[in-house]
Parts: structure tokens; sequence; C-alpha cells
């Protein structure tokens, strides 16, 4: 399966600093975070991908189309949310999202359709003859996904979609990402400094730290590693307990005080663990999964207690 973002030793300077340094991988996921604090080179990322800024070595590929090369092909391929309003203040929500389809590409009959189309998709249909300059700040940032999507892109980059607001525009917002992503007709591309937002709607990460990339994640594989990983303590049993789990086809490793560490194999279940127990005498005290979140492995990207990543070797 092609990629939708390939990274071949992708460099970007500004005068003698080096903000990006030598990317190298590849994305392929539905739905991919872009995660990193201030000054780690997200935005510079995106807007080099989108062709905003000329690499000053190597190149990256979006579907395969070089961004050096084809440029033009690849701003077809994509829509962009930028985090900061760039609106015409006066011009009505439909008059401005029909613009930038034009600009993308569409004919006039044809962005119009998908103008009124994106504005009723996002919930502010009632709302697109007026002008943006009287639109809430939520309603903004509804305004500018209509816009990123009317084309109908492939690759869609949301940078910062929650940005400014109130919890209940949060959700809704998050609620129309995911329905984008479910649709399975566009691919995604979210930088968030949220890491929560990120983990509700991506199954990938790409952490950055000073230009380079400092861990990538594979969301759902954790997600399904977590479900196979528990902490027992128990109170009778001890060797003989940890003996019949492992007859299962369990990976043990006693603990002290009763605890233990159990690795689920495919087809057993935590209620097997609850039979073969009370079979044993043995009382399960406190059992819980192991929970490696995003903010774990944030932390540990960013280098913190000395857990530093170097997870990149897994993109290669």
């Amino acid at each position: 399966m092609q990629p939708v973002i390939e990274l071949d030793g992708l460099e970007v300077r500004f005068g003698p600093r080096v903000i990006l340094k030598r990317l190298s991988g590849k994305l392929g996921g539905r739905a991919i975070g872009l995660l990193g604090p201030n000054g780690a080179g997200k935005s510079t990322l995106i807007n080099t991908l989108l062709g905003f800024l000329p690499p000053s070595a190597g190149t990256a590929r979006i579907f395969g189309h070089d961004i050096r090369a084809a440029a033009r092909e690849v701003r077809a391929l994509t829509g962009f949310m930028p985090e900061n309003d760039s609106f015409i203040a006066n011009m009505s929500g439909v008059r401005f999202v029909r613009l930038m389809a034009e600009l993308a590409g569409l004919p006039p009959a044809r962005a119009l359709e998908r103008a009124h189309e994106s504005f009723v998709h996002v919930g502010l249909g009632e709302a697109r003859y007026r002008s943006l300059g009287t639109y809430s700040q939520g309603m903004k940032q509804l305004a500018k996904l209509a816009q990123a999507v009317a084309h109908g892109p492939k690759l869609l980059f949301l940078d910062e979609p929650a940005n400014g607001l109130d919890p209940p525009a949060r959700l809704r917002m998050l609620e129309l990402i995911r329905e984008i992503r479910d649709r399975g007709r566009i691919h995604l591309i979210i930088s968030s400094h949220l890491l929560r937002d990120v983990e509700e709607c991506c199954d990938e990460a790409l952490i950055l730290r000073e230009g380079a990339i400092a861990a990538y994640c594979d969301i759902e594989q954790e997600r399904r590693a977590n479900r196979k990983f528990l902490e027992l303590e128990t109170r009778g049993g001890g060797e003989a307990f940890a003996a019949a789990l492992e007859s299962l086809g369990c990976e043990t490793a006693p603990g002290g005080g009763g605890r233990l560490k159990v690795v689920l194999p495919e087809g057993v279940e935590v209620r097997d663990l609850y039979r073969l127990a009370a079979g044993r005498n043995v009382q399960l005290r406190r059992l819980q999964f192991k929970r490696d979140s995003l903010e774990d492995i944030f932390l540990k990207a960013m280098g913190v207690n000395g857990a530093r990543e170097a997870a990149h070797a897994r993109l290669q």
C-alpha cells in the first residue's frame, strides 16, 4: 500500500538555523497526530508539505507526488485548516468557501455547490449568508473546516482544530473530525497541543522535538497491547497459580506482596483468570490493565526523567 506521506531527508533552514533536521520515514495511517512542544517544527513541517516553505535539503512525497516537482498536484490533493484566521471579514461564509474551492481547482458552479454542502455538513447552513466578521470563534473554526474539505481533498491538514473552543464546541469539532476519518475517503494530519484530542481522533502519532523525530506511536497497536497486559494482586496460590496461568499460555512475572504481571495470549480472556483462581482458592484482590497512554509516550519522547525514546527508527 502506498504511504500517505514519505519524508526523505527533509530539512528546512531559516538562515543558519535548522528548523527541520533531515526527517525520514513513512506515514500511512487514516488519521495521524502531529505532536510536539512549541518550536518543535510542527507548523514548519505542515507548511513545507503544502509547498509554502521550500526544503533546504531532501524532499517529501504525498501519495507519491514530490512536493518539489509536483506542487500543483499536491495542492489539489490536500486541504488545509490553518490555526490562525485568514478570512475576508465582509464576505459571506458561502462566498468565501466558494472562492477557496475555486482556487483549489473546482469550476465555479461546482465550487458553489460544494460550498453549500460543506456549510450544511459542519452545521452552519443557516449562517452561510452572514458576513464572516459576525461569526463567533466556534463558527469561524467550523467555517475553516468547511473551506478545507469543500474541494474534496484526499489529505486534510488540521492545525489546532479545537483552538479557542469552549467544551461543547470542542466536542462537536472532534465529532466532525471522527466522521471525516470514519468515512474513509480522506486521510487526516492533526496538529494539536492537546494530547487527548489526538488520542481520541488518531490511529498514529508522530512526535517532534527540536526539529527531529522523537517518537512514532501506533496508537491502535498500543491500545491492543494494553488490553492484553495485566497487573494482578493475589492472595494465596503463589508459584502454583503462576504455573497454572503459564499452562494457559500466559507470560508471567512475579513481584513482591502477591503481585503478578501477566500477558494474555490470543484466546485467553480475563474471565479465564477468575475461573482459574476460583478453582485454586486464590483471591484476586486487584486487577488492572496496563495504561501506557499517549501522554506517557509523549513525556518519554521529551526526555522526562531521562527516558527519551529514539522510536523514529520504527518508521523506516
